[in-house]
């Protein structure tokens, strides 16, 4: 009875879950796409984290309305409707939908922008290009060649090349404007901004507001009553709307004293949350509206599922704009309250930061040509530009000189409000274009690269970053075209699975999206509220010697104890051919390595923040590091020979071997507790007695290792076991050696103050 109650009902379920999908998309979707308009405004720190919340919001609701222009491409944009019937057009959009949700899923929880309209557009044309296969291969009368007259190929091309356009020109664009802003307003900009902010303020008002409002308008039920008054008077609007917003922008300075450019950075997130809105909206509820109007037509008509053609999707259909106020409502709940919106937000700012910061992504082979090729490029202009003209450019974009760390760089603002505005104008604009010719533009893909464009003109990604900074570009471009392949080849692959079966598929893919849904919103808040581990090594901040001194003494207690951790678990793991435990010491000294380079890297900011009587412990805070750096690089070792000797099955090591190196890490461990103690309880005096204590454990090294040479010499018959032991005991010789150099140098530093 209730099987076929699912049959009888089966379409009418698929709609209920579409519906369910779709709001499941929109928190999926908002969570990727909140950093096109809030990271100009967030990375600016121009206004309150709750007004640009608030503006953004407002910016969202207005533009929810206007996005019924777009709805047409879910329909008929990828395919043509009319060669399929609604059992198969079903399939399609439940295809689409869990694909589409996994997919952004999967780039929110890697803190990726993605582009939730490339998604959708390479869903639908993945699922439709499946299903016409099987149509085509259960016709006689059909070939692959018929595949065109399924699919819209010149829509579907035309949406794919402009999208891929449309990265090269918001580059582009947006390293022009952001050059030519720079080269007038320079960093210094107060002073120029009070002569010249009205007209840059009416300028961007402008262009913000005319592309937003009237080409935006275009294709929404609106147009038409203002049509008559728009057309044709194009020029004189602008104009007109120039002459008021220079006249605003002016008042404006004079009255509150204060910059133009926070009114520019307000509206240009309003008008970038709108243009997103209008323009995105499509791409979570398009499906389900598009699938809510072949359920109504299909049950009307008294046609079976199967011979009930959908010609009626090529029809203009009704905006229902009560669900887009829904669709809204739970875009502005979700921008509130997403914790994954923040991640992928910080991807960006991070890559257009004007400072130096800690670089989420490391270089590669393409990264580093790419920046060598620009550097020969350069230096080929640079010989044709006249040395004076160079010069006075250069001056335009020198930077003020402010020395922070990359801590220090996080709490400041990520660039300048000149290059927050241009950011908003020009992405603002770029999709507004868009919209009104009806072009489901990726506004990540022409947010994230007006953003590159105008940080590569600002001159962000200098020698120092350049690399990392490129590194991060191509990997999100590289995760573009994963969208593309994967939403492409998923969707297909779902779509055929549900072909199959759909009463049986349907639920399966239904409960493993769930599933893996809740299982990611699990992995990032557990990731997110991880906190910072208290084992790891703090960077000096002091400005004295003798604070220097004291706050390494908690790094020379922490590189001590986890390097007693780690020589402990390597034997542990050596004695027992515990693979396992060995690769998980290996990554225990890849994290110390890697926190050690860390402090390393914050040389130069702890030399330039000393005062002038304490410069010499800039010298003691090198030496400690280099110490520091030797004993990380002898655990490596260590380890790294270890696993290697166990991971290529080689002979276990002699059970007198394993004993002997035993009592090595027994009087080792013994001597690095006793180092751990004296650092935590202060009591420094003490570190006498352990420098005392050397010559025992080197004298107890040189015993095993003659030991190991009378036996090689008289029993030993396996030369990869020797070569590991000696490895072991000479490199345990370095490992005291660098020990025992950093606890003389420490104790004499600590004499002398």
């Amino acid at each position: 009875m209730e099987f076929q109650f699912i049959m009888e009902n089966i379409y009418l379920l698929m709609l209920v879950a579409l519906v369910i999908l779709a709001v499941a998309d929109i928190v999926v979707g908002v969570s990727n796409d909140a950093i096109n308009f809030l990271n100009s405004a967030i990375g600016s720190k121009a206004l309150s984290m709750r007004t640009i919340m608030i503006v953004a919001s407002l910016g969202i609701f207005i533009g929810a309305v206007f996005s019924s222009g777009l709805m047409e491409v879910a329909r008929k944009g990828i395919f043509v409707p009319g060669e399929f019937y609604f059992d198969e057009i079903m399939i399609i959009f439940m295809a689409v939908m869990i694909t589409d949700i996994l997919l952004l899923d999967f780039f929110n929880t890697l803190g990726l922008p993605t582009s939730t309209t490339v998604s959708i557009v390479f869903n639908l044309l993945g699922a439709a290009v499946i299903m016409s296969l099987i149509k085509i291969s259960e016709s006689d009368a059909q070939t692959i060649a018929d595949l065109g007259s399924y699919i819209n190929t010149k829509k579907a091309l035309e949406i794919i090349s402009g999208i891929l356009l449309s990265v090269v020109i918001a580059f582009s664009v947006g390293a022009i404007v952001q050059w030519i802003s720079r080269l007038i307003f320079t960093f210094q900009y107060e002073k120029r901004i009070k002569n010249f902010g009205a007209i840059f303020g009416g300028l961007a008002l402008t262009a913000i507001l005319y592309f937003i409002f009237m080409k935006g308008l275009k294709g929404t039920p609106y147009y038409k009553d203002m049509k008559g008054f728009i057309e044709g008077n194009e020029i004189y609007i602008i104009l007109a709307g120039f002459a008021l917003f220079t006249l605003f922008s002016f008042a404006f300075q004079k009255i509150t004293k204060k910059s133009i450019l926070l009114v520019v950075i307000g509206v240009g997130t309003f008008g970038l949350a709108l243009a997103f809105s209008g323009n995105d909206l499509v791409n979570f509820i398009g499906v389900p509206m598009a699938a809510y109007h072949s359920y109504e037509a299909w049950s009307v008509s008294g046609v079976d599922a199967s011979l009930f053609a959908m010609d009626v999707l090529d029809k203009k259909m009704p905006a229902e704009p009560f669900l887009l106020f829904i669709a809204g409502g739970i875009m502005v709940v979700t921008l509130w309250f997403s914790k994954k919106a923040k991640t992928v937000a910080e991807t960006e700012i991070s890559l257009s930061r004007q400072t130096e910061t800690h670089e989420k992504f490391q270089p590669n082979m393409l990264s580093r040509g790419i920046v060598k090729g620009s550097r020969l490029l350069g230096k080929y202009f640079g010989a044709i530009i006249p040395a004076s003209t160079q010069e006075k450019i250069a001056a335009n974009f020198t930077k003020p000189e402010v020395v922070m760390t990359k801590d220090q760089s996080i709490d400041a603002p990520a660039f300048d409000m000149i290059r927050a505005s241009v950011n908003l104008m020009v992405a603002g604009v770029l999709i507004s274009i868009a919209t009104a010719m009806k072009l489901p533009l990726s506004t990540t893909y022409v947010t994230f690269m007006v953003a590159m464009g105008t940080s590569l003109a600002d001159k962000a990604w200098g020698r120092e970053s350049a690399v990392y900074r490129v590194a991060g570009v191509l990997n999100v471009i590289g995760g573009w075209f994963f969208t593309a392949i994967g939403a492409f080849i998923a969707a297909g692959i779902v779509a055929f699975l549900i072909r199959l079966n759909k009463e049986v598929m349907i639920p399966i893919l239904l409960l493993i999206t769930v599933l893996l849904l809740v299982r990611n919103y699990l992995s990032h808040k557990k990731k997110s509220m991880t906190k910072v581990d208290p084992k790891t090594l703090k960077k000096s901040e002091s400005s004295t010697v003798q604070g220097i001194i004291s706050e390494s003494a908690d790094n020379i207690s922490n590189v001590i104890s986890r390097s007693n951790k780690i020589y402990t678990a390597v034997l542990k793991g050596l004695s027992f051919e515990d693979n396992k435990a060995l690769k998980k010491s290996r990554k225990g000294v890849e994290k110390l390595d890697a926190e050690i380079e860390d402090l390393r890297d914050n040389i130069f900011y702890l030399i330039k923040n000393l005062d002038e009587t304490s410069v010499r412990g800039s010298s003691f805070y090198i030496t400690v590091l280099a110490y520091l750096t030797d004993i990380a690089q002898s655990l490596e070792f260590i380890s790294k020979k270890s696993y290697k000797h166990v991971n290529n099955n080689h002979k276990k090591l002699r059970y007198k071997q394993i004993n002997e190196l035993r009592e090595i890490d027994d009087t080792l461990e013994g001597l690095l507790n006793e180092i751990v103690e004296v650092f935590d309880s202060r009591k420094f005096e003490r570190i006498s007695y352990v420098i005392a204590r050397k010559e025992e454990v080197m004298n107890n090294l040189t015993e095993k290792i003659q030991t190991q040479i009378d036996r090689t010499r008289t029993e030993e018959s396996s030369p990869k076991n020797t070569t590991l032991y000696f490895n072991i005991l000479l490199e345990t010789k370095d490992l005291v050696t660098s020990i025992m150099n950093l606890m003389e140098e420490y104790y004499t530093s600590y004499k002398r103050e």
